[in-house]
């Protein structure tokens, strides 16, 4: 923890002196950016032993938000020195009509995201990336898929040469292949990211947004799943309590494999999580297939875990109330203006994970 602390004196101190706009985004950058140094802090959560996890990312998101909110606390009052100097040196025709201004807003599945890492931080898991343009064995074989699985078929995947061995990923679950190549068990990660299908409907689209979900370690079973799943629902959905249940499914990388349903029910035409005796499926998970530990040089007889894959864009029609899964990709300012949030002023559960 000392060097979190040791990043928020110095860039306190930094923040104190005077600076103008350019210096501050500088330092939003260093602190925020893909590689900064706050962001890299929540890429080290696996690393660290799992009884100071839930601490170090508690304390680690305070000083994030600390730091996030003197940060534009700065801007704003150099904004507002700037206006008032303005005002001391120029006359204002106050007859003339007043200037259009388009503020923009955080796109949902933005701001789910976020909402989702921050989550999981919490619970242990770090975050960790891959490219979209992914090779076969990464995306198909080494997750125990068969030659003859039918979404290796050009119907479904975007395969970009005549050879099939490159294509645009069809999950995010390459992220978990490529994380476990790179390194040694234990592993708690998710990864969110862009996603590829040939599909697109109401509900589907060429382009859309999962988070892979992955636990490898000594001794785990399916309650660990369970318990991680009702976890993360709850807190998502702002609920105290959820009605949950495993359907028995098939997965070539899990196995045993389910499908989890949430208890629901429509009130004022509006779908209520948690209450209900309807039943809505949101994910898939399972326990992760022998073969594919094989595959990344993982001992099954010593380590076991779970995964789990989540449609971030499903998750976000539900909590936000979209019918329409189009619309996330039409450009739609008006769409935007009315379902995106505010880089202020953002939803109670929003814990503030940059990205």
């Amino acid at each position: 923890m000392s060097d979190i602390k040791n990043i928020k004196d110095e860039y306190l101190l930094k923040l104190s002196k005077d600076l103008d706009v350019n210096q501050i985004n500088e330092i939003k950058t260093d602190l925020f950016g893909k590689n900064g140094l706050v962001s890299s802090q929540f890429k080290q959560l696996g690393k660290i032993p799992e009884d100071e996890r839930k601490k170090f990312a508690s304390e680690l998101n305070d000083i994030k938000d600390e730091l996030q909110n003197l940060i534009v606390s700065k801007i704003e009052e150099i904004e507002i020195k700037e206006i008032n100097q303005k005002l001391e040196k120029e006359k204002v025709d106050i007859t003339l009509p007043g200037r259009p201004f388009a503020e923009g807003k955080i796109h949902p599945v933005s701001q789910v995201i976020d909402e989702i890492s921050s989550i999981f931080s919490e619970i242990g898991f770090s975050v960790e990336e891959g490219p979209d343009v992914e090779n076969e064995y990464n995306n198909f074989t080494a997750l125990n898929t068969p030659d003859n699985h039918p979404a290796r078929d050009m119907h479904d995947t975007f395969y970009l040469d005549e050879k099939k061995e490159l294509l645009l990923r069809t999950h995010t679950s390459p992220v978990q292949i490529r994380t476990m190549l790179n390194d040694k068990p234990p592993f708690k990660i998710i990864a969110p990211g862009r996603t590829y299908r040939s599909d697109s409907d109401q509900t589907h689209a060429p382009m859309f947004h999962q988070v892979e979900g992955l636990h490898i370690d000594k001794d785990i079973n399916m309650g660990h799943l369970k318990g991680c799943l009702n976890y993360f629902i709850k807190e998502f959905f702002e609920v105290d309590k959820i009605k949950m249940r495993f359907r028995p499914s098939h997965f070539p990388f899990t196995e045993p494999s389910a499908e989890v349903d949430i208890g629901y029910e429509i009130k004022d035409g509006k779908i209520i999580i948690g209450e209900g005796d309807k039943w809505l499926e949101i994910l898939g998970c399972g326990m992760v297939h022998p073969n594919v530990l094989k595959n990344v040089n993982v001992d099954p007889g010593k380590f076991q875990g779970y995964a789990f894959g989540i449609g971030i864009d499903r998750l976000a029609m539900l909590k936000y109330g979209i019918n329409d899964l189009r619309a996330f990709f039409d450009c739609d300012y008006r769409w935007l203006n009315q379902f995106g949030f505010d880089p202020i002023d953002v939803p109670s559960s929003y814990r503030g994970l940059s990205r």
